[in-house]
């Protein structure tokens, strides 16, 4: 029997990609692990493998197609012993590049009444387990578990990136199997549509929303409706800080280049290990309280942003900290970025100190419970001891989800910070 290639989900908020090239051809045989293409995601562009072992029979989304919904058949391989006679006995439905999500039609303007709603678009229909977690599995091996009557679930996969395949369906069966579960309801809380704008009266230029920007939209819009978001700001002064980059980038044979980000970094983690209550995820009926401290940082990219993530960062130097963090976004700029890179983290940071911003208040990357904005350096005028003084002054703001963060919590997080940038050798030791 053929086995479908389905384009794959290749992170948890991936919806539908791009198929940018054929690494393999039809005709070539494929083993488990090979790479047969290279696909757009909402993030990066990353090489897709093969779970299954064949020939590449048929293509049937060639390269270059744009938004091919996760699941959609893009290709068919032929199983030992089966030749090309089998591809049409089995071919699904031709698929189709599925076209940018365009609001409904809108009649114009003028000639709409005023106050009239615009349509809604239905929400999608989305299938769902008895478990939230997304199941990895190839074709082949879900065919095997639905027909066993065993639920995917409960299966641990030995394929690439631990994606159940055919000999993990074979042991299953063999041992007794897991029985199927009757899949869970969709959850009732789930976000209504966004309802579509009706185009302007006066001349504009439509311009499409890519996969990213369309992540982003979502998982936005559900952090400021689901996430009680609170505020906290203060400022600290930098001088001693800045005196000490000073120093380090001047030492005789460095070779690095520390900005002020990369101090801040080094102080957000170091903070969070003074206080790792800060370092946890809202659970629902329980609080998640994570070991590591991740630190994942905003990086402007072509068409959106991304947040790659500096592991362990509290074990790691300023210069570490530095060096990884230039590579991570060249490599997020250039769009290499693994997933592994920029999913998960702790606690993010975001700095628009660079544009001249003194002070802004930014959205909670869920599950995350916190987020810094930083603003710019600036000289400001400052009271010491009594009389007027100036000083180098920088702003921050921590958003912080009150469902897992206090608010006395938060502000001994934020003073805990702001002591280690205006006495900086601690970020040293």
């Amino acid at each position: 029997m053929t086995i479908n290639i389905l384009m794959p989900a290749l992170s948890p908020t991936m919806t539908e990609g791009s198929l940018a090239t054929w690494v393999k051809k039809e005709g070539d045989a494929i083993r488990a692990g090979d790479v047969i293409a290279e696909i757009e995601t909402d993030k990066a562009t990353m090489e897709v493998e093969a779970v299954d072992e064949g020939t590449l029979g048929r293509i049937l989304v060639p390269a270059g197609t744009e938004n091919v919904a996760v699941n959609t058949p893009i290709a068919m391989l032929l199983e030992e012993g089966e030749d090309a006679s089998a591809l049409d006995a089995s071919a699904p439905a031709a698929p189709s590049a599925k076209p940018a999500e365009a609001p409904a039609p809108i009649p114009a303007a003028k000639t709409e009444p005023a106050g009239t709603p615009a349509p809604v678009a239905p929400a999608p229909q989305v299938a769902t387990t008895g478990s939230t977690e997304r199941i990895f599995a190839s074709p082949l091996a879900r065919r095997m578990a639905e027909n066993a009557g065993l639920d995917l679930a409960r299966i641990s996969g030995s394929g690439p990136h631990g994606r159940i395949v055919k000999a993990d369906i074979e042991r299953a069966v063999k041992s007794g199997g897991a029985a199927a579960q009757t899949p869970a309801p969709a959850g009732a809380a789930s976000l209504p549509p966004a309802t579509p704008t009706a185009p302007p009266e006066r001349a504009y230029r439509e311009i499409p929303l890519n996969n990213m920007r369309k992540v982003i939209a979502r998982r936005l819009t559900e952090s400021k409706q689901q996430v009680p978001h609170f505020y906290l700001s203060l400022d600290c002064e930098l001088d001693a800080l800045l005196d000490l980059r000073k120093q380090l980038n001047g030492r005789p044979g460095a070779d690095y280049k520390l900005s002020v980000n990369d101090l801040v970094i080094k102080g957000v983690a170091l903070a969070m290990k003074a206080h790792p209550a800060v370092n946890a995820q809202w659970g629902g009926d329980r609080l998640f309280q994570l070991e590591e401290i991740d630190v994942s940082v905003a990086v402007a990219i072509d068409g959106g942003l991304i947040t790659p993530i500096i592991r362990d960062a509290d074990k790691k130097s300023v210069v570490a900290i530095s060096n990884e963090m230039k590579d991570l976004a060249s490599r997020a700029k250039a769009g290499k970025l693994q997933p592994h890179e920029f999913q998960g983290g702790g606690f993010s940071v975001s700095n628009l100190g660079m544009f001249g911003i003194r002070n802004f208040s930014a959205v909670i990357n869920p599950p995350q419970s916190c987020i810094l904005a930083v603003g710019v350096g600036e000289q400001r005028p400052v009271a010491k001891d009594g009389k007027l003084d100036i000083a180098t002054v920088m702003s921050v703001t921590l958003s912080v989800d009150h469902r897992v963060v206090d608010g006395a919590l938060a502000a001994e997080w934020l003073s805990t910070f702001r002591q280690l940038i205006e006495d900086p050798l601690g970020l040293l030791l």
